[in-house]
């Protein structure tokens, strides 16, 4: 039932709230006890009700997205760093995004974009594929779970993040963010969805809002459209130039590029358009980026799956160093890349993949000495875990895995995964 409804959500294109809508119909609604005791939809609904349900949260979610009252400052919103403009990603270049009561506390990590994580599956140590989308015998290792680190599963617990983070919105409990819910211009629709008490519990309320966001976060049209070149192009209503054809060739040469091993480009077996990621997670090796200011501790290191963020898996350092594999749809409009921000540029990146083992005095520092510090921003213990896989996996000295042309290829390949919404951003870009 949980594949099926994944799939139900993402080829909803044109009913926007449709698949939503569906899954409300078939199961109960997790509602606050607030609602279910005045009696409100306490059960399965009709599929009226949940197409009108899914609506109204989603309008409801949309308002309290775009709300900066709802945090501790009073100026920042779920769209202060999540821009409906840039993907529902940040609109700056800084490597993280200030925030607290004062707006005056830096983060710890890049801000990801939430469009197309409604494809991504709860999390698990040991992900096997589906009959449809691959070989169901296949360990693939730690997979899925929203976040960098993967460590809430749905768009619920990931909403509740920011609102009591410290160093985003900065709200210490959810009874802070309740009462700033309660004289919001909006109070009355949460009621309205809710019941009349449902702010009478604080807890109650927190998860009604969330529930709300993550429903707004469902909308097709805002969040998953597959409107861009390349999705044309798939269904040939679209072509592309000799270097887009080059670089997409380029991108899924597992003796080039090999970019396509964890970030799918072809359509899955059963016609779901590819989401360029696998959900799994990898260890990448981006250069410690010293504009974060956490990092001007030296014994300080985020170290993804391991921790200090998820704390599920601290000591398990066969995990250390492994952050969530990222969409790339969009990856143009980015202007900070990996989880620490480090790099600029899109080339840049690609770049890194070429030649960060056959050229590391490229990307990294160098000691007292002269000797290159490589893997500046992993402890030595874990460098087992880094992705070894070409391009990677190169001597120092080597030829790289990609020429100068081949990564301008890959570049203008990646630049058809632009929605056709934010198109015009990328030119301005």
């Amino acid at each position: 039932m949980t594949i099926k409804t994944i799939w139900l959500v993402r080829s909803g294109l044109a009913v926007s709230m449709g698949a939503v809508a569906l899954c409300l119909a078939i199961l109960p609604l997790r509602q606050s006890s607030a609602a279910v005791a005045v009696g409100l939809h306490p059960g399965p609904m009709s599929r009226a009700e949940a197409f009108a349900r899914a609506e109204m949260l989603g309008a409801l979610g949309r308002k309290m997205f775009s709300d900066p009252s709802l945090s501790a400052s009073g100026v920042q919103a779920c769209a202060s760093c999540h821009d409906p403009a840039h993907a529902f990603g940040p609109a700056s270049a800084m490597p993280v995004e200030m925030g607290g009561e004062h707006m005056d506390r830096p983060g710890l990590r890049a801000v990801p974009t939430l469009r197309y994580l409604q494809s991504v599956p709860a999390f698990t140590e040991h992900y096997y594929d589906s009959e449809d989308e691959g070989d169901e015998s296949v360990d693939n290792g730690p997979t899925g779970g929203l976040t960098w680190d993967g460590r809430v599963d749905h768009g619920a617990g990931q909403a509740k993040i920011p609102l009591l983070s410290p160093f985003e919105m900065g709200n210490k409990d959810a009874a802070e963010v309740v009462a700033k819910l309660q004289k919001a211009a909006y109070a009355d629709d949460i009621k309205v969805a809710f019941g009349e008490t449902v702010f009478d519990n604080p807890e109650d309320a927190f998860d009604a809002a969330a529930e709300a966001l993550a429903t707004f976060e469902q909308s097709g049209p805002d969040f998953y459209p597959y409107s861009s070149r390349y999705d044309a192009f798939l269904a040939g209503k679209a072509t592309l130039t000799a270097q887009e054809l080059h670089g997409r060739q380029l991108f899924e040469d597992p003796a080039k590029g090999n970019c396509s091993s964890c970030h799918l480009s072809e359509p899955a077996n059963d016609g779901e358009p590819p989401q360029f990621s696998d959900f799994g997670f990898l260890g990448l090796a981006a250069p410690r980026n010293m504009a974060i200011p956490a990092n001007n501790d030296p014994n300080y290191h985020d170290l993804g799956l391991c921790g200090p963020e998820r704390t599920d898996f601290a000591g398990r350092s066969e995990y250390c160093g492994l952050f969530r594999t990222p969409t790339l749809r969009n990856v143009a409009l980015k202007q900070s890349f990996f989880h620490n921000g480090y790099f600029h540029s899109l080339r840049d990146v690609v770049s890194f993949y070429a030649t960060r083992d056959s050229d590391p005095g490229r990307w990294y520092p160098r000691n007292a000495d002269g000797t290159i510090r490589k893997y500046d921003d992993l402890p030595q213990a874990y460098w087992d875990n880094l992705n070894q896989d070409p391009p990677f996996g190169r001597k120092p000295g080597d030829a790289p895995a990609l020429t100068d042309p081949e990564i301008d290829d890959i570049v203008a390949f990646l630049g058809t995964l632009t929605d056709a919404d934010l198109q015009s951003d990328v030119t301005g870009h």
